[in-house]
């Protein structure tokens, strides 16, 4: 029976009308090509620079917080800065008031020094007027030759001669003594305050200079804590303004996936609209040719169903992948497979896989589902040679003899399939790279 319907011309014939028809109407596989997808970058991808943009924020905003603190510290270091200046000052002014006291302390010994020599002279002069007086007494024979008995001597005689000799001194020689003795007193007295005068003098320079040196060393290190103080916060301005920069890549390069995710969605409604057009453009020149062939007699029966096969895979162009979705009734959501179908989370988005989109294209004319397995469904049919497949035939790719992926041929070179996670079920031109040497036919 396969045999006298592969030979049939008129079998042939319909197929190849239902080939122009579809050529005809602009099939986007066949009629003319769409232009290649742009780039659709993944929702991994989305996700990630999405992620790198809110971490990048994260950190713009850490380190802005740490700004604000650094340049708090650097407000607190600059006070610190104008409190050891000023505190620098008042000992650079108490310095001078020192020195300007020990000028004064100064000035006032060099008087008292002055006076002292005067009073000195004095005595000087009380001297040689009692040296006067006494030479002249002995001159005349006085008593007052014994006056240095009288000045040195402990005895009772030596005190007589004493009392005689203040009888015979007159007045004006003893004012000249008590001149001399009040001129040493004073001398002393001036002499003492002159150097207690310098030694507090001397004292508050120095404790003037002691203070002025250590503020100078507080001002010091006042001047290079600021000076460290301000490195830091410039230091992290200009990274906050580096990681400022990176933030605005890291933006630039999150709209730019946004913006090719959009384009390449705008370019998949594209692809879907032509493609729905293509297969209701089949589907219509499937019923005429269904209808004109009515009068050829069962004979073109299986052309039929093979075309009514490729339409019922047809009404699914666009339908999301999803690994193990798909039965008799229609797209199903996926399982998991623990790995590349999971991360596009096909276990929670309703489409087909492979062999799923294989088991709904033939379930009505099978009347029973072929199983959900590309390698069961290779043997589930008779194997012809590559080169003689025709139009829903069941092509398959392997590796090493393992089956792993089929599509449905619909002519014309061009297969629809679902190809993988992330992707739709769509029109595309047969890849004979890892192709199996057999196609399988189910009708």
């Amino acid at each position: 029976m396969s045999v006298r319907i592969r030979r049939h011309v008129p079998g042939r014939a319909f197929i190849a009308s239902v080939l122009t028809v579809l050529a005809l109407v602009g099939h986007p596989a066949i009629g003319h090509a769409l232009p290649p997808p742009p780039p659709n970058p993944s929702d991994d991808a989305l996700k990630n620079s999405q992620a790198h943009v809110s971490a990048t924020a994260t950190r713009v905003g850490q380190l802005a917080n740490q700004v604000a603190q650094a340049d708090a510290a650097l407000l607190a270091s600059q006070s610190q800065v104008e409190l050891r200046h000023e505190q620098a000052n008042k000992a650079l002014i108490n310095e001078q008031a020192a020195q300007a006291a020990l000028a004064a302390a100064t000035l006032r010994a060099d008087s008292a020094r002055a006076e002292a020599d005067a009073a000195a002279e004095q005595i000087a002069v009380a001297h040689r007027d009692l040296d006067d007086f006494a030479a002249a007494s002995f001159r005349q024979g006085s008593t007052v030759g014994s006056l240095s008995a009288f000045l040195g001597s402990k005895s009772p005689k030596d005190l007589l001669a004493r009392a005689e000799l203040l009888d015979a001194v007159g007045g004006a020689q003893l004012h000249a003594v008590d001149n001399m003795r009040r001129a040493r007193v004073d001398a002393a007295n001036k002499d003492s305050q002159t150097r207690a005068a310098l030694a507090a003098a001397q004292a508050a320079k120095q404790t003037a200079a002691e203070a002025k040196s250590a503020f100078d060393t507080a001002y010091r290190l006042a001047i290079d804590t600021e000076t460290a103080q301000a490195a830091k916060s410039q230091a992290l301005a200009d990274r906050k303004a580096d990681l400022e920069r990176q933030l605005y890549d890291a933006q630039n390069a999150a709209a730019g996936l946004r913006g090719q995710r959009q384009r390449y969605e705008e370019w998949r409604a594209e692809r879907d609209r032509e493609q729905a057009a293509a297969a209701a453009a089949a589907a219509a020149a499937a019923a005429a040719a269904e209808r004109s062939a009515a009068s050829a007699g069962g004979s073109r029966a299986v052309a039929v169903s093979a075309q009514s096969v490729i339409n019922r895979a047809m009404a699914q162009l666009g339908v999301r992948y999803s690994w193990g979705g798909g039965d008799g009734a229609g797209p199903t959501i996926g399982v998991r497979d623990g790995g590349v179908a999971d991360t596009f989370g096909d276990y929670r988005k309703i489409g087909f896989d492979c062999s799923g989109l294989m088991i709904y294209a033939f379930s009505r004319a099978l009347g029973y589902s072929l199983p959900h397995y590309s390698g069961f469904q290779y043997n589930a049919g008779r194997k012809v040679p590559l080169s003689q497949k025709r139009p829903g035939d069941m092509l398959f790719w392997g590796t090493d003899g393992d089956i792993h992926h089929v599509a449905l041929y619909i002519g014309g070179e061009q297969m629809i399939e679902a190809p993988y996670s992330g992707a739709a079920v769509r029109v595309t031109s047969v890849r004979y790279d890892g192709i199996m040497p057999y196609a399988v036919r189910m009708l």
